[in-house]
Order: C-alpha cells, then sequence, then structure tokens
C-alpha cells in the first residue's frame, strides 16, 4: 500500500457569477499528504483554501482533477461511497467548535463512533483516552457552554478523531482564540495527531504554528506551491 494517505492531482474549481462569468478557485492545484504527515496549508482570506480542504474531504466536488484517499480513487465515486469515506476516514476540524449544546464533552466524542457500530462502552473508553491526551480528563462531564473556548475546541478535536480517521483536515483550527490560547491548543492537536499518527492537512494565517509543522504549502493564484 503506497504511504500518500491523500492526493489531490490537476485539482481545478470555478464558482459562476452571472450567466457569463467565472471565478476560478483552483487552477490545476496539486499536493500529496504521506502517511503521519503535518502539512501546513497558508494563503489569504478568499484565496480558496477552504474549498481545497472541502474538496479534499469530499464535501464537494472538483470541475477536474482526481481525488485520491487511502489509495481509493473518489472522483468518479457516488455520494454513498463518498459519504462512507468521510465517516471513516476523514476527520473535520473547524474555526468554531461546532459542538452538540445539550451533551456533554464525553457525548459529542462518543456519539460519532455510535453512528459508526462502536459499543457503548468502547467508544466512552475512546473518548476518555482522547480527552485526557488534551487535559480535559476532568471536563467529561461538562458541557460545552460550561466550558472555555480553548477547552471547546479541544473537545472538538478529540470529536475529530473518534473514528480513528486517516486524514485530518482543519481550517483556522485556532483562528477564534487569543493568541495564548491558540498556542496552548495548537500543542493539544499537535499532540493529538502525533499520538495517533494520523496525516494532517490544517489550513492557518498563523506562520509560527505553520512553521512547526512538517512543511507549508502556500496557495497562490488557485495553485499549491
Amino acid at each position: 500500500m503506497s504511504d500518500d494517505v491523500l492526493i489531490l492531482k490537476g485539482i481545478s474549481k470555478a464558482y459562476h457569477k452571472g450567466k457569463e462569468s467565472q471565478i476560478k478557485v483552483l487552477d490545476d492545484a496539486s499536493v500529496t499528504v504521506g502517511r503521519g504527515e503535518l502539512v501546513a496549508l497558508v494563503a489569504p482570506s478568499g484565496a480558496g483554501k477552504s474549498t481545497l480542504l472541502h474538496i479534499a474531504g469530499l464535501l464537494d466536488t472538483p470541475d477536474s482533477g482526481r481525488v485520491t484517499i487511502k489509495g481509493q480513487d473518489y472522483s468518479d465515486k457516488s455520494d454513498r461511497r463518498r459519504t462512507a469515506a468521510r465517516r471513516q476516514d476523514v476527520g473535520f476540524i473547524y474555526q468554531f467548535h461546532h459542538l452538540l449544546a445539550e451533551f456533554t464533552a464525553l457525548e459529542n466524542i462518543v456519539l460519532p463512533q455510535l453512528a459508526n457500530c462502536v459499543s457503548r462502552n468502547e467508544a466512552d473508553e475512546y473518548a476518555r483516552h482522547l480527552l485526557g491526551e488534551v487535559g480535559l480528563a476532568s471536563r467529561a462531564d461538562h458541557r460545552p457552554a460550561e466550558m472555555s473556548g480553548g477547552e471547546q475546541q479541544r473537545v472538538a478535536f478529540c470529536r475529530a478523531l473518534a473514528n480513528r480517521p486517516a486524514l485530518l483536515l482543519a481550517d483556522e483550527p485556532t483562528g477564534n482564540l487569543d493568541p495564548s490560547t491558540s498556542d496552548q491548543v495548537f500543542e493539544a492537536l499537535m499532540t493529538l495527531v502525533r499520538g495517533s499518527g494520523l496525516s494532517a492537512l490544517i489550513a492557518t494565517h498563523n506562520p509560527e504554528l505553520a512553521a512547526r509543522m512538517d512543511r507549508t504549502l502556500h496557495l497562490e493564484n488557485g495553485r499549491l506551491v
């Protein structure tokens, strides 16, 4: 099996504005992310990094190009196959945590596992393990409203890893936090990613955070350099 977890080849995407004009967001963008590799994606707002992450995570389709995850080409697969791949192989982290307010931290991490046919006991055990990894073992029974912004985002990290994905995609995961909290939360993310050995493509505006990853990609004029 190839050591490449994610391969994007020749990805192009344009959005139409009116009947004749279009905005080209991605133009023949290509990237490979190896097993266990952390890659920073740096680009200004509006440059297309969220679109790239959505295509990489099978949430959107390119106008042209191919998306391969764990050796499987999803360019022409059905919505059902793509949905199954998102659930099993891809973890998502966004700028806002999107935790379910009525559930505890533990339950927010357990629920994705139950949806993936994991037993309740096993799901509980793994959720507590993940919370312990990010220093939140004592907050397992707290609801999001009872936690700080940094704590909520760390729970969101754990939820993204709940189904043991091969690929993590993160879109400005510390963008809503102050600099001090951002650094602490990013350290927690690095601990989780390094500890699980998964691959990650992380969009960030912060050059210091980008420098702590294995390499940095810049999205310029729709291409990755």
